[in-house]
């Protein structure tokens, strides 16, 4: 069974918490364990809370799911761009899948609640190189 730390971004939350919900679904569809559950302020949040689980010896990968809708400013390109390079370094530092369920940027919140399927294909990603990664 492989076990899961989830990464949950609170700003959005009527998008999140659903995205959250497919992910657990997900998770207990496919056999996993989430063995632990971090909600962080916004996606820009992310990277260190998915570190601190993937320092964790009982965490096999970490699913990460937040949602980042345009504003009036270019600062969704800005913390998209960052939360992905950033999640990026910690899954390569510590040798530990961390997988991308963030929604946008560049999305309106109609758009966003269309892609709540994020969390879900966040969880199969994870589990997927898990299982794969020798």
């Amino acid at each position: 069974m492989v076990a899961l730390g989830l990464v949950v971004a609170r700003f959005n939350a009527s998008v999140t918490e659903q995205m959250e919900s497919e992910a657990r679904e997900t998770a207990a569809d496919v056999g996993a364990e989430v063995v632990e559950t971090v909600r962080v302020p916004g996606s820009y949040d992310a990277p260190l809370a998915a570190d601190r689980l993937a320092r964790r010896d009982d965490v096999d990968a970490v699913a990460v799911v937040g949602a980042i809708v345009t504003g009036d400013t270019d600062h969704d390109q800005v913390i998209g761009d960052a939360t992905a390079q950033a999640l990026t370094r910690v899954s390569l530092d510590r040798d530990t899948p961390v997988t991308f369920g963030v929604s946008g940027p560049g999305m309106s919140g109609a758009e966003a609640r269309e892609r709540v399927h994020k969390g879900a294909d966040a969880v199969e990603a994870a589990v997927d190189l898990t299982e794969e990664l020798p």
